[in-house]
């Protein structure tokens, strides 16, 4: 048996494969692999290549874990390589472990939630803007398509401000999928952002925020949201003023509600005179996409949000 820069075999391989299994957790909902599976993502394998069924994939949703399910890749992410393995130039925000490979060579990238093998990681190719390719065997992947969202992940609605400050630091969030701009709170359908700005709609700017629970929690989201905006500004945000620009916390259920009244009341505790506004959700608008990903396009930071640490 050989241990080394080109690899693992022998003794090593089936030690190795069963330290992978063992660190599953007590009562965890991993799914059971069938033996082509454990071979690739406990063994660390490698399928074909243009053999996988996800390989020329183009439906909308998110790629998710095979083994614990957790959100790794978002369909928007995905472009064909031409490599024979299905290609994304993003992951999710922390659900990606990189480590050096076996081979001393390339960089091996893995599940973060359970330590499970996807392939490898490249740069420098030049392929898309990212210049990153995440090179995935498909048998490592799930696919949760765009309708069925709900049932795998959860979702979190807060306004504290522009938006754009707030999406800004809510993607980069660990465990967040997807962080929306849009317009919540009134009754009128199909908002613009010009009539919102011009009020009397009601509505206000939001985020709208799908996370993984297996990755990250709402209280953990909520605390981020109260620590990058000013709690304490009552329709405003530093310069923008304006009722569309109040802080709330759009609950979606109790427990949600629970978390908010806590976090706020932990503030108070501090001294904090909080204005934020704890309101049931409502119909949820997404902004034009000019809106979305602005300060990322943008290639700056946000003029009136920044982090603040205001819990222990």
């Amino acid at each position: 048996m050989k241990i080394g820069g080109s690899g693992i075999t022998g003794l090593a391989a089936v030690v190795c494969a069963a330290l992978a299994l063992a660190e599953e957790p007590m009562g965890a909902p991993w799914r059971k692999l069938t033996a082509e599976e454990e071979r690739v993502i406990v063994r660390k394998g490698t399928e074909k290549p243009f053999s996988g069924k996800y390989e020329k994939h183009r439906a909308d949703g998110i790629y998710t874990c095979r083994r614990c399910g957790a959100a790794l890749y978002r369909s928007e992410d995905k472009f064909d390589a031409e490599c024979g393995w299905p290609s994304f130039d993003a992951e999710v925000p922390g659900a990606v472990r990189r480590q050096a490979d076996a081979d001393g060579t390339r960089t091996e990238i893995l599940c973060a939630t359970c330590g499970g093998h996807l392939g490898h990681v490249f740069t420098g190719e030049r392929l898309t803007s990212r210049n990153t390719r995440h090179c995935v065997n498909s048998i490592s992947l799930d696919f949760v398509p765009e309708a069925d969202a709900d049932a795998s992940f959860s979702r979190a609605v807060f306004a504290g401000g522009c938006f754009w400050g707030v999406e800004y630091y809510l993607q980069q969030s660990f465990g967040v999928i997807r962080a929306v701009n849009g317009y919540t709170g009134g009754a009128k359908e199909f908002p613009t952002y010009q009539q919102v700005c011009k009020g009397g709609t009601g509505h206000i700017e939001a985020v709208e925020v799908l996370f993984d629970p297996r990755q990250t929690s709402y209280e953990t989201l909520a605390k981020l949201f109260f620590e990058i905006h000013d709690p304490t500004q009552v329709d405003r945000q530093g310069p923008d003023i304006g009722e569309q620009y109040r802080s709330v916390v759009f609950y979606r259920d109790d427990a949600q509600k629970a978390t908010a009244a806590k976090l706020i009341a932990q503030l108070k505790a501090k001294g904090l005179q909080v204005a934020t506004r704890l309101e049931p959700a409502a119909k949820f608008w997404p902004a034009e996409s000019y809106h979305q990903d602005y300060y990322f396009h943008k290639g700056t930071t946000p003029y009136c949000h920044g982090p603040s640490k205001r819990f222990e």
